[in-house]
């Protein structure tokens, strides 16, 4: 059974529960519908819904059930929201795929103030407010713990030109990945980071015909199929808590970021 759940089901729920921002496109939706094969029932949080309800079209017979809830990470009460209609519905939560983020392109000069902090709120705090609620659900749940898995991006490590927002908040993910993992384990809660480089989804189709490289040249950069990312993460999450990914980095093999730019 997949689609829009309604009520307290929890009484008929069994399996491994996820929970998915971002949801409703690319990275979020291969997560998600690699998990739901899998069996793994997966509330998906986006903010447009027609694009949730496309996740939930797409999901695979047999697997396990998806909710979509329309939710903006920005947002701290649409958050709260989010994890309570989660935990109504499925009554535990195994995973945390942090994976809602968003761009500023623009040289640091010229960068809005409104528009970096609408990045620190969706890419950083929102993932810190997601972290909080899930780590909450998971320490009082009986069997405790869980899993949270912070999307990084490439761009936790090595900038690219005039992104400084993104790129300032996906190397504070770093931070608070080892943070969260540090604090979790008293909790048996296990945080992991995935640093994800040109996978080919609609924001990133435009690198096949060029983008702006360090020596200020325009040149197309490799894709790799997003479906491999939804496979990672996957594999992730299927480890027991008594094992962790920390950091995995999963990249085109001919993409412009080992060696110099």
């Amino acid at each position: 059974m997949t689609g829009n759940m309604t009520g307290n089901m929890t009484g008929n729920i069994t399996g491994r529960i996820a929970l998915v921002t971002g949801g409703g496109s690319g990275i979020g939706r291969a997560a998600a519908l690699a998990l739901q094969a899998a069996g793994w029932h997966v509330t998906i949080a986006g903010r447009r819904s027609a694009e949730l309800d496309k996740t939930v079209a797409l999901a695979k017979p047999g697997g396990g059930r998806i909710l979509p809830v329309p939710t903006d990470v920005a947002e701290p009460e649409q958050i709260a929201a989010l994890f309570g209609k989660a935990k109504e519905t499925f009554g535990r939560l195994d995973l945390l795929f942090n994976n809602a983020g968003i761009g500023a392109p623009g040289p640091a000069e010229d960068l809005d103030l409104a528009k970096w902090k609408q990045v620190v709120d969706v890419n950083l705090t929102g993932c810190f407010l997601c972290a909080q609620h899930a780590i909450r659900i998971m320490k009082e749940q009986s069997p405790k713990g869980g899993r949270i898995i912070n999307n990084g991006s490439i761009s936790a490590h090595s900038p690219r030109p005039a992104s400084i927002a993104y790129v300032a908040t996906k190397h504070a993910i770093t931070g608070l990945t080892k943070s969260l993992n540090l604090d979790g384990r008293k909790h048996d809660i296990a945080c992991g980071q995935i640093d994800i480089g040109n996978a080919e989804t609609p924001l990133a189709s435009r690198m096949a015909n060029g983008v702006p490289q360090a020596d200020g040249s325009i040149r197309p950069e490799p894709l790799m199929d997003v479906e491999h990312i939804g496979q990672a993460i996957l594999h992730m999450a299927s480890l027991p808590l008594e094992s962790n990914v920390l950091f995995m980095t999963i990249m085109a093999t001919k993409m412009p970021f080992v060696g110099r730019g």
